[in-house]
């Protein structure tokens, strides 16, 4: 029955579609027979990750597969230290990364409140309460305020019903019914003579017959869209897995070259393998993946501070990569809430009134009148709400004047009269009528207005000059409300005579409402254009409301600067493809809309982050690269998003952006850090290898610098502060790589640069001093461990040189930089450890050696950086 369009069907003929009687229902026979066909009424629930399956998840990267085959080789030629220290990163890495996102899981787990819905049912022509789930298309559904609609139906029946389907269209305000047949092409958000599944019922009463069930509702229809939408690979994935594929390759081949260089040399084979096994060791970065993910991890947490909780552990990188950000306006942009703009009215006096009016047909209540106005608690629908923060602001606290003026008659709102009318008596003298309402409506039943007091006809010139009045207020994106008055002559005017009342009016003047921009909406949005960020407004709400809401908060905006869903439908994805990055705000837009948006953007090679609360966004958050669900949105919104907002602000989207370039940026830090130390390792040995020199350092001298000399203070470098000047760069392209052109000339030049150094140091000792194989190796070893220790304060900023960074931000570095220090010292001089890695004590002379070539490396590296950071500028 899904291929039916309902709400441009006359109810007859729905009816006879559906077989079903509007005052008896179904029979339970027919009930049986047609939940044999449609199944139960209830959404596919797609399966969730066990701990188990956590776990193993963090066993998915190239890196760690390399170092699971260099620890299982080493185990197997019984370099069992080696194997040991190996599996213990994997171990570790494996362990923060589980403990992060399973408590992700957690938080979004209490996050999420399991309800289940019942609802009251006509069946054999008796009124009933059962479970949502057996209901089956043709049944007769009774709809009541504080409901939530158990399944798509076509309304039969309407008592003022007001309807928030928020979490399907994203339109927060709600919609009013009707029993209307209406146009073919009528928009899901418009749709208003039908009901949704899931959405509430905040006002009103009334009956609709069933047309669609679980997965055929347009609940349903978003799940299946989940299911089709393939979760993209973050960009970090991406780039690790390129980077380890090449440390891989490079590493196999070197090991290689060196196995058989040593067995053309003569070397023995066992122990050239052993050797190729240690260059291995030496190559693979054995602290990345664990300093990637405790990076990540503390991302997370520096996140979570500010009010975003991010699901996966590799999402939190995604973040500083973003390049478009696609955001609704409700909520994040706006506040969410409605308040009183300007009232227009013909003098002061009259304004009053005219907002004295609002407050007394408003059907807003208060639960605490007792308190002072701010501390009230004001319930009802957002307008109805506006009006009493108005009135008490201007002296018109309603439970006062509602004393002063008893309401002795009402007109309650319904979608044919578009107004609310409440007669009351003031001051035990007067009787009279306040009507509030729909604009046009209020004007077609005036023939005066007030001015100055007075009465003044209100002829077609006048009404002509007021209707212009409300389209320069509609096209501000304001929504309007009128009102008007009558004083009543009889007491005794009560029910339906009242309705009979409503003519003659005398019009008091329009209110205009808003929801008000967030205060720190604007400086947001400036902050992220100016951090190369294309921020786009898409929303379920109105054109006009969208384009005022984006002039607001600093967006330029010309007619081709917007589009609403009904005119994308009509672009060819070429056509699309020409106008997208001219188009700023989208309008009344639907969820396959969302879809085309960002699959577009991404086949542009950009970075999309898409935020959203309703059902109706699942998958687009699960399309984008990071998908970024509101904290007060649905449980299925937050399920396939990468982060939750804690606090419903455009703010924190930009905060976490921030924090995610901060990621990115100490990945870069230890990566250069860590495959510099390696890359001068392999080459040293190499090298020396096919020269036919002995090994300038043993593997177990390898493993100490690696895993204790350059392990602390990588660990260290994750914790580095963020730079100030992150928002001022821009984001990293997609198919970027890991290793930007800096660090490719930072890891080989002056890798090249210290191996020269080192085996010209290392020839010159073996050939003109007198120490021993011993002692030149022990030189070698402390030179490289000197030369990380150096290194890694350049690496504190790769765009900045060391004499403009403050060396001692980083308390744990310097820590650790004493402790690395110690470390060495100990293992030259301490006599259980000079056995172990087979070190001698060294004299004076020779640390005036190495601390010349760690000095000379600093500056090698430090004129290199200048020479990139000069480069930059210049472009």
């Amino acid at each position: 029955m899904s291929n039916k369009i309902w709400h441009n069907l006359f109810l007859q003929e729905v009816i006879e579609i559906l077989k079903t009687d509007t005052e008896k229902g179904l029979s339970n026979e027919e009930v049986i027979e047609r939940r044999k066909k449609f199944g139960l009424n209830r959404l596919p629930e797609e399966k969730h990750l066990s701990k188990t399956e956590i776990f193993f998840e963090q066993f998915k990267s190239p890196l760690i597969y390399i170092l699971v085959i260099a620890g299982i080789g080493t185990a197997v030629f019984k370099l069992y230290t080696d194997s040991i220290v190996i599996m213990a990163a994997i171990l570790f890495n494996t362990v923060v990364g589980y403990f992060q996102e399973n408590k992700a899981s957690k938080a979004l787990r209490e996050l999420k409140k399991i309800v289940k819905i019942e609802t009251k049912v006509i069946r054999e022509g008796r009124e009933r309460r059962l479970d949502a789930e057996n209901l089956v298309p043709g049944d007769i559904i009774v709809l009541s305020s504080g409901d939530k609609v158990p399944a798509d139906g076509r309304l039969i029946e309407n008592y003022g019903l007001k309807i928030n389907e928020s979490p399907l269209t994203g339109e927060w305000l709600s919609a009013k019914k009707t029993t209307d047949i209406l146009p073919q092409k009528t928009s899901i958000a418009d749709r208003d003579n039908m009901v949704y599944m899931g959405c509430v019922i905040e006002g009103g009463k009334g009956k609709a017959v069933i047309t669609e069930t679980g997965k055929d509702t347009e609940i349903g229809r978003v799940a299946d869209l989940i299911k089709e939408t393939k979760e993209e690979k973050t960009p970090l994935q991406k780039r690790i897995a390129v980077l380890s594929k090449k440390i891989g390759l490079i590493v196999t081949i070197f090991a290689f070259y060196i196995f058989l260089a040593g067995l053309l040399k003569g070397q023995g084979a066992l122990e050239m393998f052993e050797v190729a096994v240690a260059v291995a060791v030496a190559a693979i970065p054995e602290g990345l993946p664990i300093a990637v993910t405790v990076i990540l991890a503390l991302g997370m947490m520096r996140i979570l501070k500010r009010k975003g909780l991010v699901r996966k552990l590799v999402a939190a990188e995604t973040l500083g990569s973003t390049s478009i950000i696609a955001t609704d306006k409700t909520l994040t942009l706006t506040e969410g809430r409605m308040e009183v703009a300007e009232i227009i009215s013909s003098d002061k006096k009259t304004e009053a009134l005219t907002l004295k009016a609002a407050v007394l047909c408003s059907e807003a209540f208060i639960e605490n009148p007792e308190a002072l106005y701010p501390v009230w608690k004001i319930q009802g629908e957002p307008t109805d709400k506006a009006f009493i923060a108005a009135g008490a602001k201007l002296g018109f606290e309603k439970p006062r004047i509602e004393k002063e003026c008893l309401e002795i008659d009402e007109i309650p709102f319904n979608t044919e009269n578009k107004f609310i009318a409440s007669l009351r008596q003031e001051n035990k003298k007067e009787n009279i009528l306040y009507v509030s309402g729909a604009p046009e409506k209020i004007i077609s039943l005036s023939s005066y207005s007030l001015v100055k007091s007075r009465n003044r006809i209100l002829n077609d010139r006048l009404k002509q000059r007021l209707n212009k009045q409300l389209e320069k207020l509609t096209e501000k994106g304001l929504r309007v409300v009128a009102t008007a008055q009558r004083k009543l002559k009889s007491k005794d005017e009560k029910g339906k005579s009242l309705e009979e009342e409503v003519k003659d009016l005398c019009f008091l003047g329009f209110i205009a409402l808003k929801d008000p921009v967030r205060k720190e909406a604007k400086e947001a949005i400036r902050i992220c254009k100016k951090a190369g960020m294309m921020p786009m407004i898409v929303t379920g709400d109105h054109k006009l409301t969208a384009k005022a809401v984006a002039i607001e908060i600093g967006f330029r905006i010309k007619e081709k600067n917007i589009i609403e869903g009904q005119e994308l439908d009509e672009l060819s994805d070429e056509e699309f493809e020409r106008r997208i990055k001219d188009i700023q705000v989208y309008a009344r837009v639907e969820p396959k809309h969302k879809l085309r948006i960002i699959q577009a953007w991404q086949r542009k090679g950009e970075v999309v982050a898409m935020t959203g609360d309703g059902i109706n966004d699942a998958p687009a958050l699960k399309k984008a690269d990071i998908g970024i669900a509101l904290g007060s949105g649905t449980d299925v919104a937050k399920e396939v998003s990468d982060l939750i907002l804690l606090s419903d602000n455009f703010n924190v989207i930009v905060s976490t952006i921030e924090e995610g370039r901060a990621i990115m940026d100490n990945i870069r830090k230890v990566i250069t850090y860590l495959l510099s130390g390696s890359f001068t390792e392999t080459i040293l040995i190499g090298v020396s290898i096919v020269l036919g020199l002995p090994l300038p350092v043993i593997a177990v001298q390898i493993l100490w610098v690696n895993l204790i000399e350059d392990s602390l203070p990588s660990m260290a470098l994750t914790f580095e502060p963020k730079e100030k000047d992150l928002m001022k760069q821009k984001p990293q392209e997609k198919g970027s790589p890991l290793l930007t052109k800096e660090m490719k000339a930072l890891i080989f030049i002056i890798g090249i640069i210290t191996d020269i150094l080192l085996l010209v140091l290392f020839f010159l000792l073996l050939r003109y001093s007198n120490y021993s194989h011993t002692h030149i190796q022990s030189i070698i070893f402390a030179a490289l461990a000197i030369d990380s220790l150096f290194y890694i304060f350049s690496c504190k900023s790769l765009r900045r040189n060391i004499w403009h960074i403050n060396l001692f931000s980083n308390k744990l570095l310097i820590l650790s930089w004493i402790v690395g220090l110690t470390a060495l010292i100990a293992a030259l001089y301490v006599p259980a450890l000079q056995t172990l890695l087979k070190t001698v004590p060294l004299n004076w002379s020779d640390w005036k050696l190495i601390l010349g070539i760690g000095i000379s490396n600093l500056i090698l590296i430090e004129a290199t950086k200048w020479y990139f950071i000069t480069k930059k500028q210049k472009i």
